[in-house]
């Protein structure tokens, strides 16, 4: 396989879990049913966005709770949790139970840094100011301690709970949970932290323009640090991910809705947006025949096996099944990529990553 040679082995999607604000029930079951289909199709992960104040989920490892016991096989991520409102004790503690109760399947995504809303609830959060608070990588790397599950307190300290006695540390300790972390990197910054630590890197189709005004070159280069930063022993996954709408099975009005979504928001591709020069790569939206030869042509594609694809915020169940259901029997398999179901088991979610240095 050359280098200039995209080949997709590991197909996840991220989906917003929107709800209507009298009838969250509905859109939350909606997702965890999209969950289902996803594995049913072969896909090798699902994803779920974290958010707050919103109408989406307010805490992901509630959610992949409950889908843990809905799915089978199927990795279940967050993208991203931000680290700015969590316990680092807390969280790791709902991570690690949230991890066991799918047997394993959890991948935990975060991102740093002030989070969206905090002039609303950090003081909510914090119940005081959260401008005295550390929002920083640290509490990412508290959390990553928390989770290698070292004991408390000296060698001699126990506690005792009924017809138990025992040395504490976080439980359930589940040791392989700390290699399926991720970090949301899109800066110089973000991806050397992420390398530097040793977690996984989520790349998205928004990077910032901190060193180019074109998107899939600042990509490219970040792609690039992180590879060089991380241990060769322990090589980091790196997931890509586009937003992706093929629209053959889809009728004509539902087609003509994704032309406009796209043309929409194509005017943001063209230059650095806001004073963090935010880059977006453009929509990926047209008949599979098209998608196809575009993510071909796509030179980051080339350095990372696994691709996610990021479902808009304004669409419906009916429309995400169908943009799935397009990609795996459309799409994925141009690509090189194949259903978890029709692989040995030797091959799933292995987490291998083909990508040129």
């Amino acid at each position: 396989m050359s280098d200039t040679t995209s080949r997709i082995t590991t197909l996840s999607f991220l989906t917003p879990g929107n709800y209507l604000d009298d009838d969250p029930y509905s859109g939350l079951e909606d997702t965890l049913q999209l969950f289902e289909y996803g594995e049913s199709l072969g896909f090798d992960g699902a994803w779920v966005r974290q958010r707050h104040l919103e109408h989406g989920v307010g805490s992901a490892a509630v959610f992949l709770a409950a889908a843990g016991q809905r799915t089978n096989r199927i990795e279940l991520g967050t993208a991203v949790i931000p680290i700015g409102y969590e316990s680092p004790f807390r969280l790791a503690e709902d991570l690690s139970l949230a991890d066991v109760l799918s047997r394993g399947r959890l991948q935990a995504g975060f991102s740093a840094g002030t989070p969206p809303h905090a002039e609303l609830i950090g003081n909510l959060v914090f119940d005081g100011d959260w401008r005295n608070y550390d929002l920083s990588y640290g509490r990412i790397t508290r959390l990553i301690d928390n989770l290698r599950g070292d004991y408390l307190g000296g060698t001699d300290t126990v506690i005792h709970s009924p017809g138990n006695i025992q040395r504490p540390r976080l439980q359930p300790h589940n040791p392989g949970l700390i290699d399926r972390l991720w970090y949301g990197g899109g800066s110089s910054r973000s991806v050397r932290w992420a390398g530097e630590n040793g977690l996984n890197l989520l790349t998205g189709n928004i990077v910032f323009g901190d060193r180019s005004d074109d998107f899939t070159a600042t990509q490219l280069s970040l792609i690039g640090d992180y590879r060089r930063l991380t241990d060769p022993a322990r090589p980091g996954r790196v997931a890509v991910g586009r937003v992706i709408v093929p629209f053959d099975s889809a009728d004509r009005t539902t087609r003509e809705r994704y032309r406009q979504y796209a043309a929409s928001r194509y005017e943001r591709t063209l230059a650095p947006q806001g004073e963090r020069r935010v880059l977006f790569a453009p929509d990926v939206v047209g008949s599979a025949e098209e998608i196809i030869e575009r993510l071909r042509a796509d030179p980051v594609l080339t350095r990372a096996s696994e691709l996610r694809l990021e479902l808009p915020y304004e669409f419906h169940r009916a429309d995400y099944e169908q943009i799935l259901h397009d990609t795996v029997e459309l799409i994925a398999p141009a690509l090189g990529w194949r259903p978890a179901t029709n692989r040995p088991r030797t091959e799933r979610n292995t987490g291998e990553v083909a990508a040129s240095a």
